[in-house]
């Protein structure tokens, strides 16, 4: 699945881009020393064999004009940010920045390269993982989320949008939620709900986000593609871009798209059971994220509706709960 905001770039100028962050250490010759990681949706990113032989990641941040939502405005820099951030608690396997550029002089977004995770992408080889070690690399990933969400912030939202942040947790997710709606409304999006009615079911349980006064790391995007496993064992999570200042029940973890009950991962955790107020907060969540997902097929068109499709039916999962409660 192919997104139009992947910004590539060719062999001559990532040789630039790696002789900059390197000291002069360009690419090693052949054709094996770029290659495209096709998995992400938002990002290019290539895996590098430089001249000594060492292997790095290169991501690279759509171009400026590229038209993006706006919280995802800046968020290679909040990627960045937060990846160096949580590197500082050793219980959290996160790759180390090699370098991160964002003058713009070289390439026409910004860029960073890290350190390469030794290990498969979890998303490709789970399923043939016997079922004890699922389950314990299931906790291992809530245990991991648990460190993330540890680390304290001095307000709520994101850091590379100024206007979706709020001292209070309830004004800033109806601004983040707002700003979706909005985003929307600029593709001439319809769901199979009013705008009214989507925000009508947001404010009804609002109340429920007074209950949050300290804002927290969120990775927010921790699915199953952004972690990387070895023998049995998590080595690696990636990802940080939308990270936000926010409560730990908006991580992945807690975002059972169609499942009902208690799974590895909370366990994990340490949360499996959960009161009305948290249920109400669990169903915005989900609803924004599903929103989200919607929404942004608008500004990637895909060349598939796969996307589109299953958000139109977690969507209406959400509001049915919504509603109903």
């Amino acid at each position: 699945m192919e997104s139009k905001t992947k910004n590539k770039q060719s062999r001559q100028q990532i040789e630039r881009m790696a002789q900059r962050a390197f000291a002069g250490e360009g690419l090693a010759t052949g054709d094996e020393a770029v290659r495209e990681l096709k998995e992400g949706w938002f990002n290019a990113a290539y895996a590098i064999r430089l001249a000594g032989g060492r292997e790095v990641i290169l991501k690279i941040a759509p171009p400026q004009d590229a038209d993006v939502m706006q919280y995802e405005q800046n968020i290679m820099a909040t990627e960045v940010a937060s990846m160096r951030l949580v590197r500082q608690n050793p219980a959290i396997p996160v790759p180390e920045i090699y370098f991160f550029d964002d003058t713009r002089d070289l390439c026409d977004a910004d860029y960073f390269f890290m350190e390469k995770i030794n290990g498969d992408n979890l998303e490709h080889v789970k399923a043939g993982l016997p079922a004890a070690t699922q389950a314990a690399v299931d906790r291992r990933i809530g245990a991991i989320i648990r460190e993330v969400n540890t680390f304290p912030g001095v307000y709520f939202g994101y850091d590379g949008n100024p206007n979706l942040r709020a001292d209070t947790w309830k004004a800033a997710f109806l601004k983040i939620v707002e700003a979706v709606l909005e985003d929307a409304a600029a593709k001439d999006a319809v769901f199979d709900y009013s705008y009214d009615e989507l925000r009508a079911v947001v404010l009804k349980h609002a109340p429920a986000l007074d209950e949050i006064t300290a804002p927290c790391l969120v990775h927010w995007d921790a699915w199953n593609p952004n972690f990387f496993v070895k023998d049995g064992a998590i080595t690696g999570i990636i990802d940080f871009e939308r990270a936000l200042w926010a409560e730990p029940l908006m991580e992945a973890q807690f975002r059972a798209l169609f499942e009902g009950g208690v799974t590895d991962a909370m366990r994990g955790y340490g949360k499996t059971t959960f009161t009305f107020a948290e249920q109400q907060r669990n169903y915005l969540y989900s609803l924004h994220l599903a929103l989200v997902m919607n929404t942004e097929c608008y500004y990637r068109n895909y060349d598939t509706d796969d996307i589109f499709n299953l958000s139109r039916q977690y969507i209406a999962a959400n509001m049915a709960w919504l509603t109903a409660n």
